[in-house]
C-alpha cells in the first residue's frame, strides 16, 4: 500500500512540476517546435557561451564565418561566402583570407561587412569584458587587415602556422558595428592596441557601452545576423526563439544546410527532471527530448502508443563522461594518486546502469570511432581495487589503525585522504557514478563526500577551483583536435578546470596544432593520449550515444552526433494529421 501510495505521489509531484517549468499548454502553430532543455542557458553574452543551452541559442541568433558540419567532418561556409584563403608569408605568420557573403545583412538592412569583424575581434580584445575564454581560444588572431578595394574582403594576421587556427579563426559570432560601435570610434584603433596599457579612451568607452547593454539577460540589444531572435526568456522555465520573416540566406537557392531554417517559431521548455520531461513529451507538451536517459527511451521504445505517436533516433557522439580531479588540491598534485583513484570507476557496471549498454568505453579523450587518431594500444580503463591501494602506497600513502589513509606534508601535519566529488543536482547519471565510486572507496578506507550542487553555483565552483573532484561530460567533434583550452597552461582561468598543464603536455598541444602532416599528427595525438593516461587529469569514463525521441507530428527530425543531437533550424514542422 505504501508503495502504490508513493507512485500516485510521484505521478502528482510530476504534474505540479510540469506546470511549473513551462508555459502554458496551447495548440502550437505548425511551424512551432517545442524542444526540452535539462537546463536554463543562464547567460547569453557571446563572449561567455558557458553551457550547451547557451550554445544552441548562440548558433540560432548568431553566424560565425564558418561553422562544423559532421557530415563532411569539416568546418564549411557559413557567414563566409567560401573556405578561406591561406597565405605563408614566413616562418611564424599565417594570413587568413575571408570574404563575407553578399547577401548577408543585419536586421537594419545595412550589409554584414569586413568592419563588424574587426569590431567583433576588438570587442574579444577590449580589457573590462569577459574576453578571457577568448584570449585563450582566439588570442592568435594578432590583427586584421581590410581590404580597400572590396568593404566584405578581410585577412587575419595569425601567429603561428597552425592549421588548426585556419578553422578556428571563423568560429566566432560576428557582432554588429553599427550597434556596438555608432560612431565608428573604434576603427581608427588598431586590433593589437586594445590591450595596450594605458587603455585608449576609445575603449574605455566601448567596454562602458558593452556592459551597458546587459546583453546577458538581454541579447535583443546585440542583435545577430543569424535566423532567430529571442522574444520570451523566463529563467528556468522557457525561452522562445522567433524566426525573422525576412532572414538574407533565404535569397540563397538552394540554401546549404548551414542555412536553412525552417521552424517559425522554437521553443525550448526548461524542464530538468527526466521523468517529468518524459511525462511533457508523452502528453504532447513537448514536441523533441533530445540527451534522452537510457531507460526512460528504451521503456518509451517498448511501448505501442508511444511508438504510434513517437520516432526514436540514436546518435553515437563525440561527447565523453569524465571524472575531474583539480589537480591544485594538495592531495591530487600526484599523478600516482589520480591513476589509483582512477580504478575505483566500474565503467563496464556504469554503461550497464545508465546508458543500458549503448555507450562506448575509451583509453581517453579521442573517440574510438576516429580510427587514425584512437590510440587502441592503451588498455581500456578497468576496476581494480587492489591494484589503486598498491598505487596509493606508491604515491606515500599509509592506511592507519582507524582504517583512514594518511600522508605526510611539507607543513608537518598529516594529509588525510578524504574529499568531496561534486556533480549537478538532479543528475541521475552523474548521480549513479558517484555512488559507485563512493562504494568503491569506502570499501578501501576512502572517505568521501558526495556533493550535488546546482548547475550554477558548480560552474563557479569550478571556474574558482574550489571543486575537489567532480563527475561531469565534455564534448569534442571530430574535425578540430586543439586542445589549448581544455588542457593548457593558457586555459588555466577559462575552460581547463582540472588546472592541469606540464610543459611537455602544452609542448604537445602546441606541436598537434602547428603539424599539417597526417603521419605526424597520429603520432603526436597517440603521444598525448599516452601521456593523459599517466597524468589522469580527468578519468574518461564512456563516449555517450545520444538518444532523441520526438512527436511524429513534426516529421523528421536531423540527427548529429555534436551536442545537442539534433539540428533544430532544419526540422520541417508538418501539420498534424487529422
Amino acid at each position: 500500500m505504501q508503495q502504490l501510495f508513493a507512485r500516485l505521489y510521484l505521478v502528482v509531484l510530476a504534474g505540479v512540476l510540469l506546470t511549473a517549468c513551462t508555459p502554458p499548454a496551447s495548440s502550437p502553430n505548425p511551424g512551432t517546435v517545442r524542444i526540452r532543455w535539462a537546463r536554463d542557458p543562464e547567460n547569453l553574452d557571446p563572449l561567455i557561451v558557458s553551457n550547451a543551452s547557451a550554445y544552441e541559442v548562440a548558433n540560432l541568433t548568431h553566424c560565425s564565418l564558418l561553422v562544423g558540419r559532421e557530415s563532411v567532418h569539416d568546418f564549411v561556409p557559413w557567414l563566409a561566402e567560401e573556405f578561406p584563403t591561406v597565405q605563408r608569408p614566413n616562418d611564424s605568420v599565417l594570413l587568413v583570407t575571408y570574404r563575407i557573403r553578399p547577401e548577408a545583412t543585419w536586421d537594419n538592412g545595412s550589409p554584414v561587412l569586413a568592419q563588424d569583424v574587426a569590431l567583433t575581434l576588438k570587442v574579444m580584445n577590449c580589457p573590462g569584458l569577459p574576453i578571457e575564454k577568448d584570449q585563450a581560444v582566439y588570442g592568435f588572431i594578432r590583427d586584421i587587415q581590410l581590404d580597400s578595394a572590396d568593404a566584405r574582403r578581410f585577412t587575419l594576421v595569425c601567429q603561428g602556422q597552425s592549421p588548426e587556427h585556419i578553422r578556428t579563426s571563423g568560429d566566432f559570432s560576428i557582432l554588429p558595428e553599427y550597434i556596438l560601435d555608432p560612431k565608428k570610434q573604434l576603427r581608427a584603433v588598431p586590433l593589437p592596441a586594445m590591450l595596450r596599457q594605458p587603455i585608449l579612451p576609445a575603449v574605455q568607452a566601448l567596454a562602458q557601452r558593452y556592459q551597458a547593454l546587459q546583453v546577458a539577460r538581454h541579447p535583443e540589444n546585440v542583435p545577430g545576423c543569424g535566423p532567430y531572435t529571442v522574444t520570451a526568456w523566463q529563467s528556468n522555465r522557457y525561452l522562445t526563439l522567433s524566426r525573422k520573416k525576412k532572414w538574407w540566406a533565404d535569397a540563397l537557392a538552394p540554401a546549404p544546410a548551414q542555412l536553412q531554417a525552417y521552424p517559425t517559431k522554437l521553443v525550448y521548455q526548461i524542464i530538468p527532471d527526466a521523468a517529468t520531461a518524459t511525462l511533457a513529451l508523452r502528453r504532447g507538451e513537448v514536441d523533441v527530448f533530445s540527451l534522452m536517459p537510457a531507460a526512460e527511451f528504451a521503456r518509451l521504445q517498448q511501448s505501442a502508443e508511444d511508438q504510434k505517436r513517437l520516432n526514436f533516433y540514436t546518435a553515437d557522439s563525440y561527447e565523453f563522461a569524465t571524472a575531474s580531479f583539480n589537480v591544485q588540491q594538495p592531495i591530487f598534485r600526484d599523478a600516482a594518486t589520480r591513476r589509483a583513484l582512477g580504478l575505483l570507476f566500474d565503467v563496464p557496471a556504469l554503461i550497464k546502469a545508465t546508458q543500458q549498454g549503448g555507450a562506448m568505453p575509451s583509453v581517453g579523450l579521442i573517440s574510438p570511432r576516429i580510427k587514425p587518431y584512437y590510440n587502441d594500444s592503451l588498455p581500456l580503463p578497468t576496476f581494480a581495487p587492489k591494484q589503486a591501494v598498491s598505487l596509493l602506497q606508491q604515491a606515500g600513502w599509509q592506511r592507519g589503525a582507524t582504517g583512514q589513509w594518511a600522508r605526510p606534508s611539507k607543513t608537518g601535519a598529516a594529509q588525510l585522504l578524504r574529499f568531496g566529488i561534486s556533480y549537478r543536482a538532479g543528475e541521475p547519471t552523474f548521480e549513479t557514478i558517484a555512488l559507485q565510486f563512493r562504494a568503491a572507496a569506502e570499501k578501501i578506507g576512502i572517505a568521501v563526500e558526495l556533493r550535488p550542487t546546482e548547475q550554477s553555483v558548480l560552474s563557479r565552483q569550478l571556474r574558482e577551483g574550489t571543486a575537489e573532484m567532480s563527475i561531469r561530460n565534455f564534448s569534442g567533434n571530430p574535425f578540430s583536435y586543439d586542445f589549448t583550452s581544455l588542457l593548457h597552461t593558457r586555459g588555466i582561468g577559462a575552460d581547463n578546470t582540472t588546472r592541469f598543464a606540464t610543459p611537455l603536455t602544452d609542448r604537445l598541444i602546441e606541436q598537434i596544432t602547428s603539424t599539417e602532416d597526417a603521419t605526424r599528427k597520429t603520432r603526436l595525438l597517440r603521444k598525448f593520449q599516452r601521456v593523459m593516461a599517466e597524468e589522469v587529469p580527468f578519468k574518461v569514463l564512456y563516449f555517450l550515444q545520444y538518444r532523441i525521441a520526438a512527436a511524429r507530428s513534426i516529421g523528421r527530425v536531423p540527427v548529429s552526433g555534436l551536442k545537442p543531437g539534433y539540428e533544430a533550424a532544419r526540422i520541417r514542422p508538418v501539420p498534424t494529421a487529422q
